[in-house]
Order: structure tokens, then C-alpha cells, then sequence
């Protein structure tokens, strides 16, 4: 499959798995792709949950300037597989206050 520059294509992988319950893929885009094509993920990370069941697929997008070929057999993205931490949320009428308060991005005065 060829993209072209500017395309967004899912890119088949030809398996499917199985992540443990309690647990969670994180797909990323693989850094030489990025540096040496312009070839990233329009989603990254990509989260695949503990009960997907179909085919492995990888979104990639292609932000350099030339056409870029996917082979067969090519990595193109990688995974980690992680726990989740599962949270219980509360309805609360008011926040407790941090030094960063209300400030959006940028805010904490580092880079």
C-alpha cells in the first residue's frame, strides 16, 4: 500500500490477539519511520482494550513530502502492553486547590 503525502490509511497487520483482562495495548508510532518519512499515527498513542478481537490494524498518516510504500512484513508501529488503573469517580461541588489552579497550558512556567 502506498501513501500519499498528506493520506491517512489503516494498514492491516494480519493477526489478531488477546490482552489479558486488567490490561491494555498502547500502540506508538516507531521513531525511524517518523524522523526518516514523515510517517506517523493520527491517533497516537492508540489504545487497543482487553476485549478488541478482530485484526490488528495501525492508522498511519503521512506528513513528509514523498509517496511512502508499506511492504509486507514491514514493522510499522509498536506496542506495550500495560495494566490499567481502573478509578471510581465522585460528583463533588467543589475542587481542592493545587499551585497550578486554573492555569491551562503552559501555565506551570516550564518550556
Amino acid at each position: 500500500m502506498t501513501l500519499a503525502p498528506g493520506d491517512i490509511a489503516l494498514i492491516p497487520c494480519g493477526f489478531a490477539m488477546a490482552i489479558p483482562h486488567g490490561f491494555e495495548g498502547s500502540v506508538r508510532p516507531r521513531s525511524g519511520l517518523a524522523t526518516k518519512h514523515g510517517i506517523g499515527m493520527p491517533n497516537a498513542p492508540g489504545t487497543v482494550d482487553s476485549d478488541y478481537r478482530g485484526e490488528m490494524k495501525v492508522p498511519l498518516i503521512n506528513l513528509g513530502r514523498q509517496p511512502f510504500t508499506v511492504e509486507h512484513g514491514m514493522r510499522v508501529a509498536q506496542m506495550v502492553i500495560a495494566p490499567v488503573a481502573r478509578a471510581t469517580v465522585t460528583e463533588v461541588a467543589e475542587l481542592d486547590s493545587t499551585v497550578r489552579g486554573h492555569g491551562g497550558f503552559g501555565s506551570t512556567g516550564k518550556g
